[in-house]
């Protein structure tokens, strides 16, 4: 398709997305979303939640409850929204995101970011081994295949200070027992994203111009995403240096800590075996894991490049979110 520009659209056209719906506004990366947009000052943001919801709601977000066994009641709550966002937890029914997407198409929604905020979707190896690439994959399929909305992946690999901060199944730390599980030679670097900054991300990337202005405008656009993913990375590190930031941030030593040596694809067996036994607690273990294998890890940023710069992404403070870890794991069950 050939280029287009906002000097050549019909009159009235606006060259910006304003009004933007978002699922999970309260929710574990929800809340940091919806709170970046706000601060913006740009967007009308609208929280759309279940009849019986009761969750807490930034100030200044509107909402409008619905009912998911009644799919007029989701097409009315998007009508005339430019953007929907959808933020759910890994396990929620698929048919939520089907139902959602379907009725972003009958509203005329023109773009949707998809419940992703995570792994690389071109990384065909990864996607497969986790699990969850597949699903992702046919929301994504879903989309395009409607043909009324276009989507935009968040790539920001894992939460760092959620995932530090949670227990020896995701970056291998357990801050209460002070123990930790050391992945190969805990070297393998890969990129991490704290949760403020994937709010950021979104928010300036819905900033952006639909269009660019003319043919001389070459500044970025949220047309040159269309049916791509955005790359975004707070960190690239590795175990070791995580390690070296807890020590900073505790004051105590390497001694301090109890470490134990396997290899990351081992823990990833251990995984899938912790899965056949009916553990969930598996599927947690595999899917990070898998990250660190050495020959194919999740330093997207290595292979794809990032975001961050054309996004004016400000650079986060290490040791500042691995306090923010520690905070966590004191209020974490796992």
């Amino acid at each position: 398709m050939a280029q287009q520009y906002a000097n050549s659209q019909p009159a009235g056209y606006k060259n910006f997305v304003e009004k933007i719906a978002i699922v999970g506004a309260g929710g574990r990366i929800g809340k940091y979303i919806t709170e970046s947009l706000l601060k913006t000052g740009k967007h009308t943001v609208t929280a759309i939640t279940r009849e019986d919801s009761t969750s807490d709601l930034p100030a200044g977000v509107l909402s409008k409850k619905v009912n998911y066994s009644n799919q007029e009641s989701l097409v009315e709550a998007l009508r005339d929204q430019d953007v929907l966002i959808i933020t759910m937890n890994v396990m929620a029914p698929p048919d939520t995101q089907t139902k959602l997407i379907d009725a972003a198409a009958t509203a005329g929604v023109p773009w949707v970011l998809p419940n992703e905020f995570g792994g690389d979707p071109l990384d065909k190896a990864i996607s497969r081994d986790s699990l969850v690439g597949d699903m992702k994959a046919k929301f994504r399929n879903q989309i395009e295949q409607l043909g009324k909305s276009s989507w935009i992946c968040v790539t920001c690999s894992f939460w760092y200070e959620f995932s530090l901060g949670g227990g020896p199944n995701r970056y291998g730390f357990d801050f209460k027992n002070r123990s930790l599980v050391l992945l190969d030679n805990g070297k393998t670097r890969i990129n991490t994203s704290t949760m403020p900054s994937v709010g950021r991300g979104v928010a300036a990337l819905l900033s952006l111009k639909v269009l660019p202005d003319n043919e001389g405008d070459k500044s970025p656009t949220l047309i040159s995403f269309k049916n791509k993913a955005l790359y975004i990375s707070s960190f690239t590190i590795n175990q070791e240096e995580m390690f070296e930031s807890i020590l900073r941030m505790t004051g105590e030593k390497r001694s301090d800590w109890t470490i134990s040596h396997t290899t990351a694809k081992e823990y990833f067996e251990s995984g899938q075996e912790l899965m056949k036994q009916g553990n969930m607690a598996g599927f947690c273990r595999l899917l990070y894991a898998r990250a660190f294998f050495p020959e194919s890890n999740v330093n997207y940023g290595a292979v794809r490049g990032l975001h961050n710069n054309l996004l004016g992404l400000p650079q986060d403070d290490l040791d500042t979110f691995t306090k923010e870890a520690a905070e966590i794991w004191s209020q974490e069950t796992y």
